[in-house]
């Protein structure tokens, strides 16, 4: 049977999972990818591969090569890929077992948090924004705070806060939260605070006044670019890598993040302050309660607390005590000589 047609069946199936169109495009690349090592190994094309041509050995040697120009991380989600792949033919009685078992799979260390570095980063941030001023037709400092402020204290991924239409923002005044639907169309709720309940109502009063003829409804989008369209990830990233400019902070933010880096900012603080691996969870919308777990060791405070127990460091306290001052006694008159 030929291997392009089941990877299509493989993904009609997937469809009632409602997995996000990044996880899906995401498979695709990684079946296809290793699809033409495969090819490589049998001589053949990859749309000529037939299912009964991949059997265990096929399958590490093409592994094997295609490992060598990828990250660990990488060849880890492709395995995954493909373990899920056959899994699916296994339960739909096209093979017999997953040949997937007899194919090593690499460990992939566990990713620190890429969270802004300063304690005072994410205020310098917020106060630079509020300081700007209208420079022109083409900024728009409202939306720029609203926009960032939100990410930075809701803890929304990307495209979650792309998502996020005007009737997103529930709730009864001081009591506003946002609906926000994460991964796989899961909807969770954000509280929001006054400050940003006002942040985000002066935006969308600047709104109105740039656009007056804009009819909003409940299904407008929250966030728009100049043009008034919904604001696309292009757009999104260049505000918040001008943010940064602007504020002074680009040394503070980790190589590769950028709007990730505000939700990673939220996370590690609400750590910080004792919030729970649950809790973060919740407002995060991890799917794995090990992905909050995180956040928690990356604090380090349970590690610090250790390490300040041990007996050891009471000994070094005292020898590095400062020595008292001296007592100054008072001077005794000198005697006179004797006659």
């Amino acid at each position: 049977m030929p291997l392009v047609a089941l990877v299509e069946d493989f993904f009609v199936a997937r469809k009632p999972l409602k997995g996000s169109p990044h996880t899906e495009a995401a498979y695709r690349r990684d079946l296809a990818g290793v699809s033409a090592y495969l090819a490589a190994e049998l001589g053949a094309r990859p749309g000529e591969l037939v299912l009964g041509q991949l059997d265990a050995r096929v399958l590490r040697r093409a592994f094997a090569s295609f490992s060598e120009g990828h990250a660990a991380s990488s060849i880890a989600r492709a395995w995954t890929a493909w373990d899920q792949f056959f899994a699916f033919l296994v339960a739909e009685d096209v093979v017999v077992g997953n040949p997937m078992a007899a194919v090593a799979k690499p460990k992939v260390p566990r990713r620190a948090p890429k969270a802004l570095q300063g304690e005072g980063t994410p205020e310098r941030l917020l106060e630079s924004l509020a300081a700007r001023g209208q420079k022109g037709s083409r900024s728009w400092p409202e939306r720029d705070l609203a926009f960032v402020a939100t990410a930075l204290l809701g803890g929304l991924r990307l495209s979650e806060l792309l998502g996020l239409d005007v009737g997103s923002l529930d709730g009864r005044e001081g009591e506003r939260r946002l609906r926000v639907v994460g991964k796989g169309s899961k909807v969770r709720f954000v509280p929001i605070e006054a400050p940003i309940e006002a942040l985000l109502s002066t935006y969308l009063a600047s709104r109105k006044a740039r656009f007056p003829a804009e009819r909003t409804t409940p299904g407008s989008p929250l966030f728009v670019d100049r043009n008034g369209q919904r604001l696309q990830r292009g757009g999104a990233q260049y505000l918040v890598a001008s943010a940064y400019r602007s504020a002074g902070v680009g040394a503070s933010v980790p190589k590769g993040a950028l709007v990730h880096a505000l939700r990673h900012t939220m996370a590690t603080r609400l750590a910080e302050d004792g919030a729970s691996a649950s809790e973060i969870q919740h407002l995060l919308g991890h799917e794995s309660l090990a992905t909050s777990q995180l956040y928690i060791d990356s604090t380090a405070n349970e590690q610090r607390a250790a390490a300040r127990a041990n007996r050891t460091y009471r000994v070094l306290e005292e020898i590095t005590k400062p020595s008292p001052s001296p007592t100054t006694r008072p001077t005794r008159k000198a005697s006179p000589p004797c006659p």
